[in-house]
């Protein structure tokens, strides 16, 4: 029996395990992608495991399916480099984006790069989820180093790029300065899943002005101007796809408010301004890319804001109210089954464990420790 044949047989054999309805589309998508694959290749989906690991993912995912069959270099590759049968390390994630687009040279290039990386670690990481080789802490944190990634890959090269026509931006005593991006929310508790949005914040240590160009602009210019050319970078949709779409409403004021702040704004902005359900969305906040010493003292800057000196019994009332609203909505719109917003849904469950976060965090111990209290309250 040929190679090919043998596989055949495997394929087969694994699909005589599902229930018939769901063995038809996985069956054709799988003989066009026998099809397609070259003979040289042929052992690396005899390797052990991969025939029932392949037939598992093509009846569970048409997106992992989909993009197996338009590019099967892909999975090629993914089999070849080992990548698909192992956990990275951390930060290597941003090593290998970084490698990718050293051939980026202008922003074409960078939004064709970004999307293909994109892809093929999605592939990566679904496939790896739906086989049961990766568990679910190990998605998450796969998916949100992937989102981190491709924020810093792209805000370094299009920080050079502005830089080049603009000026480097320093603060008034002659320190550089570089644009600092919060993630909140999913991203900044690294729970992202495959199709959450990514909530950022950016902001920028201080005031001042570029310098080295023909004509400086203030540093509130420069970093709008960058922050607007990330979100583009990632968000938009071209033919190869977006990256991530980028939510902005968490960032103060919300959409009326300015796209980039300075962390001295920021600062007054939250103690000034600074509502209750900005504490709760703030427990999760971290620094995902940019000026990585510059936005931790941000974050401790906007730690008493989060974590009051005392116990403060107000959070628990505010939370309260917040629910009582949300319950009302929840009424008016006849979305008692929603399980996201309904009784005992998801949102439900956050504001239990905000309410243990505020708790553990007030004695001092922080915003990382106090998740892991909530888990193990000791």
């Amino acid at each position: 029996m040929t190679e090919r044949k043998s596989l055949q047989a495997a394929i087969a054999q694994q699909l005589a395990n599902l229930p018939a309805p769901l063995a038809v589309e996985p069956a054709r998508q799988l003989t066009e992608l026998l099809e397609q694959w070259p003979p040289a290749a042929l052992g690396l989906l005899q390797q052990e495991d991969i025939p029932a690991a392949l037939v598992r993912v093509f009846a569970l995912s048409e997106f992992a399916a989909t993009a197996c069959q338009r590019q099967p270099q892909l999975l090629q590759d993914l089999l070849a480099s080992g990548d698909l049968q192992r956990r990275f390390a951390e930060g290597e994630m941003q090593g290998l984006l970084e490698q990718t687009l050293i051939g980026a040279e202008d922003e074409a290039a960078l939004q064709r790069l970004l999307r293909q990386f994109r892809l093929r670690q999605m592939l990566r990481i679904a496939w790896r989820d739906l086989a049961g080789w990766a568990d679910l802490a190990a998605t998450m944190a796969d998916l949100s180093a992937l989102a981190d990634a491709c924020i810093q890959g792209a805000l370094d090269k299009l920080q050079g790029w502005l830089q080049a026509k603009l000026g480097a931006p320093f603060n008034v005593h002659g320190r550089p300065q570089g644009l600092v991006v919060l993630g909140m929310g999913k991203l900044g508790g690294r729970e992202l899943n495959f199709s959450s949005d990514v909530d950022l914040i950016f902001t920028y240590p201080e005031a001042g002005e570029t310098a080295g160009a023909v004509r400086s602009v203030s540093n509130e210019e420069f970093f709008n101007r960058l922050g607007r050319q990330l979100i583009h970078s990632l968000d938009s949709k071209t033919e190869h796809g977006f990256v991530f779409r980028i939510d902005m409403r968490l960032r103060p004021f919300g959409d009326s408010g300015p796209l980039v702040m300075s962390c001295d704004a920021m600062e007054n902005y939250f103690q000034v301004h600074g509502r209750e359900w900005e504490r709760y969305a703030m427990i999760k906040a971290r620094v995902v890319a940019g000026a990585a010493d510059d936005g931790e003292e941000l974050m401790d800057m906007l730690r008493p804001f989060v974590y009051r000196r005392y116990l403060d019994f107000g959070a628990f009332e505010s939370i309260r109210d917040m629910k009582q609203r949300i319950a009302a909505e929840i009424k008016r719109k006849r979305l008692a089954n929603n399980i996201k917003l309904g009784e005992g849904g998801i949102r439900e469950i956050e504001f239990i464990g905000q309410a243990f976060q505020l708790i553990r965090g007030f004695a001092g111990v922080g915003a990382p420790s106090a998740f892991k209290g909530l888990l193990n309250l000791d």
